[in-house]
């Protein structure tokens, strides 16, 4: 046990300034490690992105991606977290388990859209679960130790 009067940060856990400047001796002295002249060595610099007055290669392009705006974000659940959660008696396997009741537990914190079950993991528990969704692997292991899994009609199973 740790007491008051010795708690330290972990090593490295702070970064030790380093003192540029200060004359040859020190390694970084004269230039302070910038090297000789020009834009770099000065201060304020913002080289990265500029391309000297001509309108930047990342404001001509369109903006494009992999974000969908209106994406669901799920909260996932393994049945792995489940099956400890049931054994340390934070869930009550013969009750019907819902989001409100894995939130509940610590399971998943912010729920999103719903909870997704996933497959990781072993289930021996029998239970019945309601989810917005669910992998086959996962509705097979459930299935398997003799439960059942309702998905939300809204979401696609895959």
């Amino acid at each position: 046990m740790t007491k008051l009067n010795d708690l330290r940060d972990n090593e490295g856990a702070r970064y030790k300034f380093k003192r540029v400047g200060r004359g040859i001796g020190s390694g970084k002295g004269k230039t302070s490690g910038r090297g000789v002249k020009g834009q770099g060595s000065r201060t304020g610099v913002a080289l990265h992105g500029f391309e000297g007055g001509q309108m930047p290669i990342y404001r001509r392009l369109p903006k494009r991606g992999f974000n969908p705006i209106n994406a669901k974000e799920y909260a996932e659940v393994n049945i792995g977290r489940l099956q400890a959660a049931i054994d340390a008696g934070k869930i009550n396997a013969g009750e019907t388990i819902t989001a409100e009741t894995l939130a509940a537990a610590g399971l998943v914190g912010k729920i999103g859209d719903g909870v997704r079950l996933l497959a990781r993991g072993e289930l021996t528990a029998k239970v019945t679960i309601e989810v917005a969704g669910a992998s086959a692997a996962a509705i097979a292991a459930v299935e398997k130790a003799g439960g059942s899994v309702k998905v939300a009609a809204e979401a696609a199973e895959g």
